[in-house]
């Protein structure tokens, strides 16, 4: 599958503007967002928190993030990138904030829950970049787009705790969110101006129908509900953490009326795909316009286990150190540090080698260096060498990340229309992924945590052996006045 010429220097090409524009507004979303981690102790100190409400602030800073991704795309879909990114940005600036000039603990939790929705920022430019590149460079734009967006995290331990000593007193971490944030609310209305949803004579395929994807067989919509299950199990888990059964945060009550909630909240939501899909029982799709769901689940779990290990394994990677190999902490976290850095090459890599040889056979090799890597550290004990363990742990975040690049270069070429749903539903099933991981982590050993990693790529390596399809050549989409045109997805 040969690619044509693509230099990211060129910024006289538009699309190649549009890229450096959207991956920058990632950057910036996922900044702010992660300000909380970095500048927790400053935080801490200053607001007198207990381990326990430390804690709290940072699972409340995620759980937003998988139901808002599933939103979020489809806000997109109906919207555009460019007025979704401005107004993630420019809200979510304003509500990080109001977040750090809260005078309370509660004030604290409210908005930094309400602030995980930022998170789903990344959804928005899996569309803008699919509607700027052609198939045959998708894979690479979009693997620079999520590396390079995704650098934003490290982008904020490495600037605001610093800034945040620039002032004295107690208020320093209040000053570096506020200027973040401004710098993003600035960013947010110059995109606003800066990029089209398109470029100029191309059509913005939209849905039919919002609030939930549109599937195409009656099959498809069974396993459409099913796939939504996992999503509401995940906040479950998060509940399950906060419980007195966990840290013991919230009470027995609070406890189930958010099992409730979560409940009423998954019926509505099988509801809406039931309404938006129950007519493919009296009228069948035409065969030319209909897609495989299966490509959309498989797609899911392999990010779930792709970025879901990315979150994981930077959680606990320095911890793992100190305590198997009784490292000092600031060596174990500047060694532990390679391990996000390696999305700057390996997620464009895995792009770029989808648009080249083939985006199923990249996700083969990926998920097979996956669950050897992994399988590998998952059998590691206290006597191995730590340089060893170190290259495995290396070894195996240069395959997930390439995995996650591989994971997108194929999610803009299953169904244009709907690119933000199923970007946003494969992002949601990555943070299920990574607190099925970090709730492991909490219960088993290291080397179990990295076992389990392990036995789940194997199981999606073969989920995508054996029914994962190529991309079609080309995608048939419906214009809004019933004409088909056929996207030549080359």
């Amino acid at each position: 599958m040969a690619t044509t010429s693509f230099n990211l220097l060129n910024i006289g090409k538009r699309n190649i503007r549009i890229l450096h524009y959207t991956w920058f507004a990632f950057f910036m979303s996922f900044l702010v967002w992660l300000s909380l981690g970095p500048l927790m102790p400053f935080i801490k100190e200053a607001m007198g928190l207990t381990d326990q409400q430390a804690k709290v602030l940072l699972i409340l800073n995620v759980a937003m993030t998988i139901p808002a991704r599933i939103i979020v795309g489809m806000l997109v879909d109906r919207f555009g990138p460019r007025v979704m990114y401005s107004s993630i940005l420019i809200s979510g600036g304003l509500i990080s904030i109001a977040f750090a000039w809260a005078d309370s603990y509660e004030k604290l939790a409210l908005i930094r829950f309400l602030s995980g929705f930022i998170g789903a920022g990344f959804v928005v430019g899996i569309r803008m970049i699919g509607e700027w590149f052609p198939a045959r460079q998708t894979g690479v734009a979009q693997g620079i787009y999520g590396g390079w967006g995704n650098f934003g995290s490290a982008g904020a331990a490495m600037t605001l705790p610093f800034i945040a000593g620039l002032f004295s007193g107690t208020d320093g971490w209040r000053y570096a969110i506020t200027i973040a944030s401004i710098v993003a609310i600035s960013y947010g209305v110059l995109y606003y101006f800066l990029v089209t949803n398109t470029p100029k004579g191309s059509t913005y395929f939209k849905p039919k129908k919002t609030g939930a994807m549109e599937v195409t067989s009656k099959g498809d919509l069974i396993f459409y509900m099913l796939m939504n299950i996992p999503l509401y199990l995940a906040l479950a888990v998060l509940t399950w953490k906060l419980s007195p059964a966990g840290m013991a945060l919230i009470d027995t009550l609070m406890t189930n009326v958010i099992y409730g909630i979560l409940v009423v909240l998954l019926m509505i939501q099988t509801s809406k795909i039931w309404q938006i899909n129950r007519h493919i029982l009296t009228q069948p799709v035409p065969k030319m316009q209909r897609y495989k769901f299966k490509q959309v689940a498989i797609l899911d779990w392999a990010y779930l286990i792709t970025f879901g290990t990315e979150l994981a394994v930077v959680s606990m990677l320095a911890m793992f150190y100190v305590e198997w190999f009784d490292m000092p902490k600031i060596s174990a976290a500047i060694l532990a540090g390679i391990y996000p850095v390696i999305n700057l090459f390996a997620r464009p890599g895995g792009g770029w080698l989808s648009d080249r040889f083939g985006r199923r056979l990249i996700l083969i090799i990926t998920f097979a260096g996956i669950a050897l890597s992994f399988l590998a550290l998952g059998m590691v004990s206290k006597e191995w060498s730590l340089w060893m363990v170190v290259g495995l742990t290396i070894i195996g975040g240069i395959f997930s990340k390439a995995g996650s690049g591989a994971v997108y270069a194929m999610v803009p070429l299953v169904q244009r229309r709907m690119t933000g749903q199923i970007a946003g539903m494969a992002g949601a099933f990555g943070n299920v992924g990574a607190v099925i991981f970090l709730t492991a982590n909490s219960l088993v050993d290291y080397n179990q945590f990295f076992l389990l990693i392990g036995c789940a790529a194997v199981v999606v390596f073969v989920l995508i052996v054996v029914f994962l399809d190529e991309p079609a050549d080309k995608m048939v989409e419906t214009l809004e006045d019933g004409t088909v045109q056929l996207i030549d997805m080359k």
